[in-house]
């Protein structure tokens, strides 16, 4: 059986599983988002051995296959490897578990999207980090991911808000059908989009859409923290296309932070920001040397963002992201 090591540790890799699922066997922690090969969020470099593919690499550029860059998630040994992967370094993940929940309240927070609290059973512990997701399981084993969007168990109620999907298994359900008190469960917590230390740093977040969910936790994350622990500033981006995309105001839950609405497709009387999220945040012409960005929403923004900002000169090991990667095509009015 293949060793992979790393600097981070070493592990047994079966060759008919990725090197993310062989790592989470052995317990040892990569980064990683969608699973499907398409977000980039685990990305790691070859530095000698052979892989072979088990998904198409969509999230990798041809240019970083060329220089040896790898999904792990879409990845399986040859042979014995050494590879490079972003050390999480001392953050502890708490471990995935599967749990039933009731459905406590519906809102329709858009007319294309829903607010649901889940209400977890008054003795189960279920523990999660501001920015992970879980896998939400319906009938007949049909499962969807969905960022949680408060940082903490509240009277033991997670927050998802939900974007409807054209021709969605789980949309008919969750905007037709869903009530207070449906049974459902969850699996989770899963993802590594997460806050690392960012005392005195600059911090930007880049949403569209419902990637605001995660962003939402974070900065109410943000605002427990102690004063020793707190970042030097915080902007936040939010895009759409209308200004109804936009179905909270950020300010409420962050008031010193920079908040810069964003509108890809608005009306005449529209004054604020006009286009994409990360080409809004280059005109603004920050300073990338003590910062840290943190992205989520379509894969296209993610890509675009990613590469707009390191070319800028972004650290890369100082982007953050979770792609939201859809199993069904996204509503008309869905934000870009």
């Amino acid at each position: 059986m293949p060793i992979v090591t790393t600097q981070i540790a070493s592990f047994e890799a079966n060759a008919g599983s990725s090197l993310l699922d062989a790592a989470g066997a052995a317990s040892v922690q990569f980064p990683y988002s969608c699973k499907t090969g398409r977000c980039g969020s685990c990305r790691c470099k070859v530095v000698a051995g052979h892989t072979h593919a088990l998904l198409p690499e969509l999230g990798l550029t041809e240019q970083e296959k060329a220089d040896g860059w790898i999904l792990s998630c879409a990845r399986a040994a040859d042979t014995d490897l050494h590879i490079e992967v972003l050390d999480l370094g001392e953050l502890a993940l708490p471990p995935p578990r599967t749990l039933p929940c009731k459905i406590n309240t519906l809102q329709r927070l858009a007319p294309d999207v829903v607010g649901i609290q889940l209400r977890l059973p008054p003795s189960s512990v279920f523990e999660f980090l501001p920015g992970q997701y879980i896998d939400i399981i319906g009938k007949n084993g049909l499962r969807r991911s969905y960022s949680i969007a408060n940082p903490s168990l509240p009277n033991n109620t997670l927050e998802l808000h939900v974007r409807a999907m054209q021709d969605g298994e789980m949309t008919r359900y969750w905007f037709e059908d869903a009530k207070p008190e449906d049974v459902l469960r969850l699996h989770g917590p899963l993802g590594t989009f997460i806050l690392r230390a960012c005392s005195g740093m600059q911090l930007f977040f880049l949403a569209t859409g419902t990637g605001i969910a995660p962003v939402k936790a974070m900065l109410e994350a943000l605002s427990n923290l102690p004063s020793e622990q707190q970042p030097e500033s915080v902007t936040v981006l939010w895009g759409g296309r209308r200004q109804g995309d936009l179905y909270f105001d950020i300010k409420t839950l962050a008031p010193a932070a920079q908040f810069i609405p964003v509108l890809s497709r608005p009306d005449d009387a529209w004054r604020g920001a006009r286009g994409h999220v990360q080409d809004v945040l280059l005109a603004m012409q920050p300073d990338f040397s003590n910062a840290a960005v943190y992205a989520c929403g379509s894969d296209t923004m993610i890509h675009a963002a990613k590469a707009a900002l390191l070319h800028a000169g972004l650290p890369a090991r100082q982007f953050y992201s979770d792609a939201f990667v859809c199993s069904a095509k996204p509503a008309p009015n869905e934000g870009t």
